[in-house]
């Protein structure tokens, strides 16, 4: 009996040992627990924190890209009213040298001969408008016609010297919004996510995030383009002068391409009309010329003769030539990957003027073929 109740109570002892073990295990287990929830609380917090930081930095570098923006897109309306008022001054700067030269021609048939001689020993119109003395000697409506030119001229090169001085400004806007998207895109980078990873974090300012880097990805080109027709220039003037010392062998195409039977030859018979004239529902503008979609390259003609009165780079146009016709018609041949003549030369009816490309506000090669008629464009299908 005695034995048996030694074993019960052995028994009694050796469960009461288990069991305060097991609650030791468990009291430990929910202690861990506990650790674990707090520090995955901890990094929860962490994260959001990050998150919200990531958040911030990124919706002031979209307010910032958004000023920006706008800055850049009323400099460019204002470059483009510039570049028409620059066409406009040279037009009546043309339309008066036109005249002078038939004055000149009409003085030279009647025997005055001492202009001419004048006229052809002046190194340009500024020498001859410099020589007072002679100046003096002509009629008055001459010497009034002389200071009509002259101050023409003086307006002309305002606007140019303006102009330049529009285009440092738009690249330095240029440059900042280029610097924001580098911001941008360094911080995604960091943080190894994506434009699409970022909608659930910022909502709508996703969407306005892509569409401000690819608005700077377009400045970005074109300030690329610009470099290229630049330095393009430069090659065509390195080559004309070569010509003139007779150290190149380069000859320019004198091909001459004439197709219909309308007032203006088609600028471009290579290409399809891909917009017309007129409103534009797609994007809700009035398109002031006539898109003809083209292989890059494509050649590119003068619809009628007439004076160059520009061939350079427009931030809008990109490489574009202006050609004045006289009698108020001045044509415009915008988006060229590059050109075939050079402003003060006149082109015939038919004489190449560029090639096809897509520089400038374009979404693909096509000559973008404008007319205007005092000043104010025109259809351009009704003279072709």
């Amino acid at each position: 009996m005695k034995k048996c109740k030694r074993s019960i109570i052995s028994g009694v002892l050796v469960l009461a040992m288990c069991m305060g073990t097991a609650v030791n295990v468990q009291a430990t287990t929910i202690e861990e627990a506990q650790e674990i929830a707090d520090q995955l609380d901890e990094e929860k917090e962490a994260a959001e924190a990050e998150k919200n930081a990531l958040t911030d930095q990124l919706n002031q570098i979209i307010g910032e890209m958004n000023v920006a923006q706008e800055r850049l897109t009323n400099k460019q309306a204002e470059i483009r009213q510039a570049e028409d008022d620059l066409v406009q001054a040279k037009v009546d700067e043309n339309t008066q040298y036109q005249s002078m030269k038939k004055r000149i021609r009409y003085m030279y048939e009647v025997g005055n001969t001492q202009f001419i001689e004048v006229l052809l020993n002046s190194e340009n119109m500024g020498d001859f408008l410099n020589n007072v003395e002679y100046v003096n000697q002509l009629s008055e409506y001459d010497r009034d016609r002389l200071a009509d030119f002259q101050k023409i001229r003086s307006e002309v090169e305002a606007r140019e010297r303006a102009l330049q001085e529009e285009y440092v400004v738009l690249r330095n806007l240029q440059d900042a919004l280029i610097a924001k998207q580098a911001e941008v895109e360094q911080l995604l980078a960091d943080k190894n996510l994506q434009i699409a990873d970022l909608e659930g974090q910022i909502g709508e300012n996703a969407a306005l995030l892509e569409e401000l880097i690819r608005q700077a990805e377009e400045e970005k080109r074109k300030q690329e383009e610009q470099a290229a027709a630049a330095a393009a220039a430069a090659a065509a003037e390195a080559e004309a002068a070569a010509r003139a010392n007779g150290g190149s062998t380069y000859i320019p195409s004198t091909d001459v391409v004439v197709s219909g039977n309308g007032q203006f030859t088609n600028p471009c018979p290579s290409g399809s009309v891909s917009s017309t004239f007129g409103y534009r529902t797609f994007d809700n503008s009035f398109h002031n010329g006539l898109d003809l979609a083209a292989s890059s390259g494509a050649p590119t003609y003068a619809a009628d003769s007439g004076t160059v009165l520009i061939a350079g780079w427009s931030d809008s146009a990109g490489n574009w030539v202006v050609v004045d016709h006289g009698n108020g018609f001045v044509t415009k041949y915008m988006h060229h990957s590059a050109l075939a003549v050079t402003a003060g030369q006149s082109v015939s009816k038919g004489q190449q003027v560029g090639y096809v490309g897509s520089t400038g506000y374009s979404s693909g090669p096509h000559l973008h073929f404008q007319v205007e008629l005092g000043g104010s464009p025109v259809n351009p299908q009704i003279y072709l």
